[in-house]
């Protein structure tokens, strides 16, 4: 019986995968072992074993542990809610998954161009959500 761990380790797997650009097919290959196989693990049918989940990080230039980054959404030390924490499904997403090929794919400089507009933009969109809020408080404290 798998666990919401197996699950969990299973979409991290699928994600590193379809950022490389890999197919299941050829992810087996390298570590030996049937597409159908990558299939069960990536959906959680079948618990990945030690020695299995480090080959696979080999073949997916990671380390071990990025199979388990995201378990926990608070500090391991101080046990505060982490406030950077994605949602769970944002990389699985196609549009997240082309965004990001597609800035690997550029230049150092444009790339770091890119990122201080999407900062940029961020922050902008932060700013006039909060001017929302202070709108909508200050239309039901005249009204209420």
């Amino acid at each position: 019986m798998t666990s919401d761990i197996d699950l969990h380790v299973g979409k991290r797997l699928r994600r590193r995968r379809r950022l490389l650009g890999l197919t299941q097919q050829a992810l087996g290959d390298q570590v030996g072992i049937r597409f159908q196989q990558i299939q069960k693990y990536e959906c959680g049918a079948n618990r990945v074993s030690a020695s299995r989940l480090f080959e696979l990080s080999e073949a997916l230039s990671v380390p071990v542990q990025h199979f388990y980054e995201g378990l926990s959404e608070h500090d391991p030390i101080t046990g505060t809610p982490k406030r950077d924490v994605l949602a769970p499904d944002i990389l699985s997403k196609k549009e997240t998954m082309d965004l990001v090929r597609a800035y690997y794919s550029m230049g150092e400089m444009p790339r770091k161009h890119l990122l201080d507009l999407a900062k940029s933009l961020e922050a902008t969109a932060r700013a006039a959500k909060m001017a929302r809020k202070m709108a909508l408080k200050t239309t039901l404290t005249a009204h209420g």
